[in-house]
């Protein structure tokens, strides 16, 4: 690393050295030309104004080469003038004094002249300079903005600071146990801040939130600036800019300082958006804890207690009870131990749709098949409602996974007995409709609110007319979860009379069974 940098330093004062002779040759060829027109066609002209010609080069290396070589063309104009045109002729002697004073003047105004074009030329180059700056600084905002992520934000503030400074630039922020690391780098030149001196000054930089290194009093033998991203509140990080051969000017240093309280600011935004993110998910989780506790604990309470009732009963009051009071409360037991076991079904099958782990076994579903088994599933509930199956014919087939999708019937038409009284009709339509298969269930129950319609779906969500009855919340979110992985929709509306309509709309597949389908499973 020495050897590179005094290799650095050399060349860089080799590039400079090389400039100014360029200038000076410049200068030198310009003044010599000019001579030469002048002696050629400038006899008709006074001496006066001969020499004010040679105020031409003053004026043109103090715009483009800056304020010593316009002095350097002052006084070899003034040689050139008292060489061709002042009497002895190519003579570097005066014979009239009078043109002591010429000389004078000449070097005053050559002198103030070179002086007030060089100040312009350096007006110029620094508003420029503070224009660009201005801009960078702008876009930066811009994009930083526009980002939500560190790693995108801190890429995007390196190149940005890169390009404006021209320079090779390395961003340190403290990890996960405090310690430094350089997080982002401009393109070009990664191994730039790696080395351990490097570390050093930066963990500096973030305890005392000053600048070091090149051009400061701190470790300023080191190639380069380090800067802190710091607002009012705090330090964030570090910014660190290559200065090989050169301290870096006082504006480059004011823009790198307002780079980093740019950069502070939006590292800021971003840690109180990631913050304000995890707070929610955590306000969430404990929601979803809550509201799935309070649930699980009063559906299982219900079927619990009657199965414990209805089996202390059977043991403790066996000749009590007549065959057909047994009968009735082991229906009483099996009913409660289904509805157990639904509550357990939905919940593991929400558990796979929110891990993603639900995998579909596809086969080819017969319609009329499968709302045999739905109805077998819940004969034992249905009371004195009617179940009316109304089944296009032929019979629909359609490719899915039958299991899941009797899931999703079995906790549709379980709502529809739920919600509806006793007498009352619930209709299950099937029909295809061109490359759909509808599965349709209607009941005269409660309805739903229209304030329900766009949240029926959600997780433990129960609609406003729902107080009166138990339930999860959870049935109608595995229904979607399901329906929508095998490419389906399931909507809820109300119906014109009353009650509630569900629609479950699957793709109907090929008419032929495609090589391969039967027991493929998908990971969806």
């Amino acid at each position: 690393m020495p050897r590179r940098k005094v290799r650095s330093v050399e060349t860089a004062v080799e590039q400079r050295r090389g400039r100014k002779l360029l200038q000076y040759a410049g200068t030198t060829a310009g003044v010599a030309a000019l001579s030469a027109v002048l002696h050629e066609w400038g006899q008709p002209f006074d001496t006066v104004n001969i020499a004010l010609v040679y105020l031409f080069p003053v004026l043109f290396s103090a715009v483009y080469w800056g304020l010593v070589p316009s002095f350097y063309a002052a006084a070899a104009g003034m040689l050139a003038f008292d060489y061709f045109f002042v009497p002895p002729l190519h003579s570097f002697s005066v014979a009239d004094l009078r043109y002591l004073l010429s000389f004078a003047v000449y070097l005053a105004v050559a002198a103030l002249t070179a002086t007030l074009a060089a100040r312009l030329k350096q007006q110029v180059k620094l508003s420029k300079e503070r224009e660009a700056h201005t801009a960078a600084l702008y876009a930066l905002s811009r994009q930083m903005t526009a980002v939500g992520e560190i790693k995108a934000l801190l890429d995007n503030i390196a190149r940005q600071v890169s390009e404006t400074v021209g320079a090779q630039i390395a961003i340190y922020l403290p990890g996960g146990r405090s310690e430094l690391a350089r997080t982002a780098w401009s393109p070009g030149d990664h191994a730039f801040g790696q080395g351990e001196s490097a570390m050093v000054i930066a963990k500096w930089v973030l305890e005392h939130g000053r600048m070091a290194g090149r051009g400061t009093g701190t470790l300023g033998e080191f190639p380069g600036l380090f800067v802190p991203l710091r607002t009012e509140e705090r330090t964030y990080g570090v910014i660190a800019v290559r200065a090989d051969g050169e301290t870096l000017s006082a504006d480059t240093r004011r823009l790198l300082e307002a780079f980093g309280g740019l950069a502070a600011t939006a590292i800021a935004r971003v840690k109180l958006s990631e913050e304000a993110k995890l707070a929610q998910l955590t306000a969430e989780s404990e929601r979803i804890r809550t509201a799935l506790l309070d649930s699980v604990s009063h559906e299982l309470r219900t079927p619990l207690a009657t199965i414990i009732g209805s089996a202390t009963g059977l043991i403790e009051g066996d000749e009590v009870f007549s065959p057909a009071d047994r009968l009735e409360l082991l229906g009483t037991i099996r009913d409660g131990a289904l509805r157990m076991n639904r509550l357990v079904t939905n919940l593991l099958g929400m558990v796979k749709l929110e891990s993603g782990m639900l995998a579909l076994r596809r086969d080819w579903v017969d319609a009329e098949d499968m709302i045999g088994v739905v109805l077998a599933q819940v004969k034992g509930f249905v009371g004195r409602r009617r179940i009316d199956v109304r089944i296009q014919e032929p019979a629909p087939y359609f490719p899915g996974d039958e299991v899941l999708l009797e899931q999703v019937l079995v906790n549709i038409v379980s709502n529809a007995i739920k919600y509806s009284p006793d007498g009352s009709d619930i209709v299950i339509a099937v029909r295809q409709s061109g490359s759909w298969v509808r599965i349709s269930v209607a009941d005269n129950g409660t309805g739903i609110a229209d304030a329900d319609r766009e949240r029926i779906f959600d997780k433990f969500y129960r609609g406003s007319r729902t107080s009166g009855t138990t339930g999860t919340g959870l049935g109608l979110a595995i229904c979607k979860g399901i329906v929508e992985a095998h490419g389906g929709t399931i909507t809820a509306a109300p119906r014109a009379e009353r009650g509630t309509l569900v629609t479950v709309a699957l793709p109907a597949g090929d008419p032929e069974m495609p090589e391969g389908w039967q027991r493929q499973e998908e990971e969806v």
